[in-house]
């Protein structure tokens, strides 16, 4: 399976991120990825408090959902991405959208952990999701599990979505710059890729909302590529033959002692 990660810095007119989405689409497709991953909060970005996104969120079948949707059919290129989704009942949620070739949403994951920490507060313009059923995609041989940016840092995110049979993990991220944030960043992904014996596909926002440095991490850690600082496309092979080679060889899984569990039970 072929797929890729684009990064980009959303703006404030969602518009003009869906036309730069399309481009990264029409990129993907015509490097042959059967996926591609967008990252977080791709319908609208500002450094301003999260109390503004109430009044940018859009429905799952509004204008910006609907438009990648429609390219999504006329390339039969699936696509991964965040957007704010509205909540009649309350605040937004941030929320990732799976839309499969033919157009069509194919999963939802409302984000978890919100990132109420280094002194901003998501909490404020967000809902949290509540903890459901695992997200997965299923292609083939593999199984794609997904969350979202400050999700990484819970590594039993992960961990739960494995248990679930994942074996890719799809993480849209708008990583805030600041002191150590790019290290941890780079830490966190391959960590993720080398703690579960999995591969990580991570999409992350360009400067000045995110730290760049999308990556694509194979299942022993090696960075099968990078897309540095400024927008782009990055694309990857993924083998389900590397997996079983690795799993094998560290079967830390299957040596495991522990397991996760929400903490407050399924609804939490």
């Amino acid at each position: 399976m072929r797929v890729a990660a684009g990064q980009f810095t959303a703006g404030k007119d969602p518009a003009a991120n869906l036309e730069a989405i399309t481009r990264q689409m029409e990129q993907a497709a015509a490097g042959g990825a059967e996926l591609l991953l967008l990252p977080e909060l791709s319908l609208y970005g500002s450094p301003e408090s999260a109390a503004v996104l109430a009044s940018v969120a859009e429905g799952l079948d509004g204008p910006f959902v609907s438009g990648i949707a429609a390219v999504s059919k006329k390339l039969g290129l699936p696509v991964v991405v965040g957007t704010i989704e509205a909540n009649p009942g309350g605040l937004p949620y941030n929320t990732l959208v799976a839309v499969d070739a033919d157009g069509n949403i194919a999963g939802t994951y409302r984000k978890i952990h919100l990132y109420d920490a280094f002194g901003f507060r998501e909490s404020e313009g967000i809902a949290p999701g509540d903890v459901t059923d695992p997200f997965l995609l299923k292609f083939g041989d593999l199984q794609l599990g997904a969350f979202t940016c400050y999700d990484l840092r819970f590594p039993e995110s992960a961990r739960r979505l494995v248990d679930a049979g994942a074996n890719v993990l799809l993480i849209p991220a708008m990583w805030v710059p600041g002191p150590g944030k790019e290290d941890h960043w780079n830490t966190l992904v391959r960590a993720r890729a080398i703690e579960n014996t999995a591969y990580v596909v991570a999409a992350n926002q360009t400067v000045p909302l995110g730290t760049g440095y999308s990556m694509i991490v194979d299942p022993a850690g090696v960075v099968l590529a990078n897309a540095g600082e400024a927008p782009g496309v990055i694309f990857a092979d993924i083998a389900p033959e590397r997996l079983q080679s690795v799993r094998q060889r560290v079967p830390s899984l299957a040596n495991r002692r522990f397991t996760v569990v929400p903490l407050n039970g399924p609804g939490s």
